[in-house]
């Protein structure tokens, strides 16, 4: 073996040494499977089952396959901490499913031209997240005190979801749409899978602009939760950003096979309130093992990979042998 290649299997200064044909192999494998998904679906439809089933394999397929170069190529603890990291990202995703659905709903978006605006917002996404995990990265090198922070930020998002309270979210009134609404005017009717149009020689945007806007708006803040989180299972930028890449790009194929069973995964939110407080403590003995006493325990990544599946297993189970129950007439009434 080479001596460039057996560098990759150390870290230096708690940085992971990454060859850079496995940066290009990344960047190759997004940009060809964007393209790809993007011939595929060039011709707008409505995207059933079967077909999202089919692409959801496909993604998940891609993250596995690169998971193992990644095993093979930098050593069983990366390959382990981007495992988890992936599988973290993968869970916490299924949140954005939800909001996804009451975007949609809110601006009436025809099911044809769904998949066109998942694209373009998971590429804002792809391109945000790098940021926001890039400073997330730098921070946690230099001040390990703010891990205290962000556990703070898990353990308050664990409180929302077991609270279990409905929050009003209003697409129309996001920051992101009052936005795009002041730079450029925005019509009422759609235009087929267009985003701008011409009215009497004056450029407009069609309300499918407008959505991906709403879409950009509500990753950047499951963005808050989902940053912390990643940055408790690994500091390595290599690590963190490709599990977060892999675990968005599927998930447009994730929201269009589970569009109509959303509602029957009731003990979701539970589960993610679980594993988010379980990050939280991770977070919290990481930085006093850092900050404190090497005496104080931390989480082998392992245990987390472990905790994670068992806690996403059974609240998938669970949710599927005790179907939410109807609601009642006084409830009805109440409404």
């Amino acid at each position: 073996m080479s001596a460039w290649v057996a560098r990759a299997f150390v870290r230096v200064s708690g940085v992971l040494e990454v060859p850079l044909w496995l940066w290009v192999a990344f960047a190759a494998t997004v940009v060809v499977s964007l393209a790809v998904d993007l011939l595929a679906h060039r011709t707008a439809h409505v995207i059933g089952f079967k077909e999202a089933a089919a692409w959801s394999a496909l993604w998940v397929s891609l993250a596995l396959i690169f998971g193992a170069v990644v095993f093979l190529v930098l050593g069983t603890t990366a390959g382990t901490e981007y495992t988890t990291a992936w599988l973290l990202e993968k869970s916490l995703s299924v949140d954005n499913l939800f909001v996804f659905a009451v975007i949609f709903a809110y601006f009436k978006v025809p099911r044809a031209y769904q998949h066109r605006v998942l694209f373009f917002g998971v590429i804002g996404a792809l391109v945000f997240r790098g940021i926001f995990l890039s400073l997330g990265v730098a921070v946690v090198s230099r001040f390990t005190a703010v891990l205290f922070v962000f556990a703070a930020v898990l353990f308050y998002s664990t409180y929302k979801l077991l609270k279990d309270e409905e929050e009003n979210f209003d697409p129309g009134k996001s920051f992101a749409v009052r936005l795009l609404r002041r730079i450029v005017p925005v019509r009422d009717e759609y235009a087929g899978a267009k985003f701008f149009v011409k009215e009497a020689g004056k450029r407009m945007a069609t309300p499918l602009l407008a959505v991906v806007a709403a879409i950009e708006a509500a990753d950047l803040v499951f963005a808050v939760d989902s940053v912390p989180a990643v940055l408790a299972v690994s500091d390595d930028a290599f690590i963190v950003y490709t599990s977060n890449a892999f675990a968005i790009l599927g998930l447009r194929a994730l929201y269009f096979m589970l569009a109509g069973l959303l509602d029957r995964f009731h003990h979701l939110s539970k589960g993610l309130a679980i594993i988010l407080a379980f990050i939280g403590v991770k977070l919290i003995l990481q930085a006093s093992h850092k900050m404190i006493s090497p005496r104080i325990p931390e989480i082998p990544t392992p245990v987390s990979l472990g905790v994670i599946v068992v806690v996403l297993t059974a609240s998938v189970v669970l949710s599927l042998r005790r179907p939410p129950e109807p609601p009642t007439a006084s409830s009805d009434r109440d409404a």
